[in-house]
């Protein structure tokens, strides 16, 4: 086949779903939009997280874009993490992952997923 007549190879298609794609940051994005926002939250949402793996997902989503660190001015100081509205942009997304992911792997228990409740 000529160089020519392949389809162009999309590298923001790649990086996104490199990105959404790593260990872990679909179940973290996916935390949030449930509603956790606090650190603890996050992780009791996803079980078998290490405290590692959560803190390099939230800072490489934070560098992406996709989330808000909100440091609140309270006693004792608390932090929140919010979706961008560019991580909110990935709400439809990944609910039509996790739809695709109940037809077509529910029939094995060991990759059961279960989509957001209200949506």
């Amino acid at each position: 086949m000529e160089a020519s007549s392949q389809p162009e190879f999309c590298s923001l298609f790649h990086h996104a779903v490199e990105l959404v794609g790593r260990r872990w940051t679909g179940a973290v994005l996916n935390a949030i939009l449930e509603g956790n926002h606090r650190y603890r939250a996050i992780r009791g949402a996803i079980p078998g997280l290490s405290d590692t793996m959560l803190a390099q997902r939230l800072r490489e989503l934070e560098a992406e874009g996709l989330l808000e660190r909100r440091v609140l001015d309270t006693s004792p100081v608390r932090v929140e993490y919010h979706l961008t509205q560019k991580g909110q942009a990935l709400d439809r997304p990944l609910q039509a992952l996790a739809d695709w992911a109940e037809e077509w792997l529910a029939g094995d228990p060991e990759r059961r997923v279960t989509a957001r409740s209200g949506t």
